[in-house]
């Protein structure tokens, strides 16, 4: 007797990839979200007033909620009701924090400096407690559509897709800013918006699937969460070294792009504005034409790595792989001195760090998918997470500047892509939830100590800097300036070399640290999956 084998949607390739579009769009405007004040705050210090530390402080405490547990809530939720559930509301929080944060910037709440740092501050702890757990959901949803296809491969691309927008809110919120920091913050909160009511539309998808699921199988009640769960996880060892390697290698990374454009400008005398001649243009809009570099770029990185390995003819594969890097080069070539002056702006080309990684991530998610190495993989982005940080904190040579950004590009690719199925590997599909939110919990510990302590420390090596700087402000001030002049004045300051700046030698080389640690626990991590044997070095459908 032959036993009929029941298809659900998720059996379709397309889709699969048609939802996967659909949770990334909410990951890539929250991720523009977390990280587009790095490209404004040159801006926030001119027209806000605000100091390094209290930047630092803005970004630190966008974690607060989530030190305390509220991803663990927010797991917990996921894994009891679901991702519709656990989506809508934090997306929903994500939503209102940044409604509160463009308030604040606007002077709703008042005009003081204090006043809107206050509110800022709410508005990204808002924002941050729903940020966290709406990437859980998206990882968990690419695990409830991909497991047993191209896991590692769409867990890389919906990353790429977070990179995209790390990488556009750099580098185009000062272009939407217009000198104006509340513009790009109402701009970026209207972005989470539109993308939620995306989850919405993806949301009739996961109601079929799970009607189909449902008919093929009961849940059982030993599938209700149990507290109990919390200490299993822990106790493991493989989980509780890539818990402790998100935070260390994280810590070194994402509070660092949100300080690299002022460190590119400050340290190796970088543009804070483009050149007009600088900007690409589409349809009269600089803003446009510039996003539309990165949206080409996405697209030949998921061409380079994705469809290659959909082509079983090696002849007709190695055909399609020359006529899409013939098309790279030639597009290169036409905006090749629109990117040479990116390549002397700090807010440009901090963004090509999440930009590399939209190249790189996929095709390393392939090859965990086919050839496994996934804790190797973790070792070798430790070791270029110390380069990167060595080269641009204890050197001045913007050529190893250059070489260290890139490092920490293909690092920035490396540990996500084995990182996220090696989780997958090692905990249960029903815990996922807890367990991706139990990491980032403990992860958000460390971003808001770097976040925070990088501005702070930044404040403490250069106290004459800081003086030097008011002084300038308050005579400006007296002369009868207002802010838009007097920002204007800052930036043909800088341009002539006559304005003090940052040294940012000490706050980077404390993130080195982070990646001293980090290849101890990828070693660590190898060492235990040896002995617990959750084929972690082995391809995705292996056991």
């Amino acid at each position: 007797m032959t036993e009929t084998i029941k298809k659900t949607i998720k059996d379709s390739a397309a889709m699969r990839w048609m939802v996967l579009i659909l949770i990334s769009g909410l990951i890539f405007s929250t991720y523009w979200f977390q990280d587009f004040y790095g490209g404004l705050k040159g801006l926030m210090e001119s027209e806000l007033g605000f100091s390094s530390e209290e930047f630092g402080r803005i970004l630190g405490l966008t974690t607060i909620a989530n030190m305390f547990g509220m991803i663990i809530v927010g797991g917990i939720i996921l894994d009891k009701w679901g991702v519709r559930i656990a989506g809508l509301v934090f997306g929903g929080i994500a939503v209102l924090g940044g409604v509160i944060s463009a308030l604040a910037t606007a002077g709703f709440f008042g005009t003081e400096s204090s006043t809107m740092l206050n509110w800022m501050i709410v508005g990204r702890v808002f924002f941050g407690s729903g940020l966290e757990v709406v990437c859980v959901v998206a990882t968990r949803t690419v695990v409830k559509w991909f497991k047993g296809y191209e896991l590692a491969l769409a867990m890389a691309i919906n990353m790429g897709f977070g990179r995209l927008g790390s990488a556009m809110g750099i580098a185009l919120s000062g272009d939407i800013a217009g000198g104006h920091v509340s513009t790009a913050v109402a701009f970026a909160a209207t972005l989470i918006a539109i993308t939620l009511l995306l989850f919405v539309i993806y949301l009739v998808f996961d109601i079929k699937l799970d009607k189909q699921l449902k008919s093929d199988k009961e849940e059982s009640a030993d599938e209700e969460f149990k507290f109990s769960d919390l200490i299993k996880l822990i106790s493991n060892k493989s989980f509780l070294y890539i818990a402790l390697l998100c935070v260390t290698f994280y810590a070194a990374v994402f509070p660092f792009i949100n300080y690299a454009p002022d460190l590119l400008i400050n340290k190796f005398n970088f543009t804070g504005i483009l050149a007009s001649e600088g900007n690409v243009i589409m349809f009269g809009s600089k803003t446009l034409g510039n996003a539309s570099v990165y949206v080409i770029f996405f697209i030949f990185a998921i061409l380079f790595s994705v469809v290659p390995g959909k082509i079983a003819d090696k002849s007709k594969r190695m055909v399609f792989i020359v006529i899409v890097f013939a098309g790279f080069i030639t597009y290169l070539y036409g905006i090749h001195t629109q990117l040479q002056l990116w390549f002397q702006n700090g807010q440009k080309t901090a963004s090509l760090i999440p930009v590399g990684t939209i190249l790189f991530t996929p095709i390393f998610g392939n090859y965990v998918d086919k050839k496994g190495k996934a804790a190797s993989l973790m070792i070798l982005g430790a070791l270029l997470l110390i380069f990167a940080h060595v080269s641009l904190s204890l050197f001045n040579n913007v050529y190893l500047a250059y070489f260290g950004l890139i490092s920490l590009g293909v690092a920035f690719s490396l540990v996500p892509a084995a990182m996220w199925p090696s989780v997958a590997k090692i905990v249960p599909e029903s815990r996922l939830g807890t367990a991706y939110a139990s990491m980032f919990t403990i992860q958000n510990w460390g971003l808001g100590a770097f976040f925070w302590g990088i501005g702070a420390l930044l404040n403490r090596v250069n106290p004459l800097v800081l003086d030097e700087r008011l002084k300038i402000k308050e005579s400006l001030t007296a002369q009868g300036m207002n802010t838009s002049e007097i920002l204007d004045k800052v930036i043909e300051l800088k341009e002539m070399g006559n304005y003090p700046m940052y040294d940012y030698t000490y706050p980077i080389l404390m993130l080195v640290v982070s990646g001293i640690i980090a290849i101890f626990l990828a070693f660590a991590l190898k060492r235990a999956d040896l002995k617990q044997g959750y084929g972690l070095e082995l391809p995705s459908n292996s056991k």
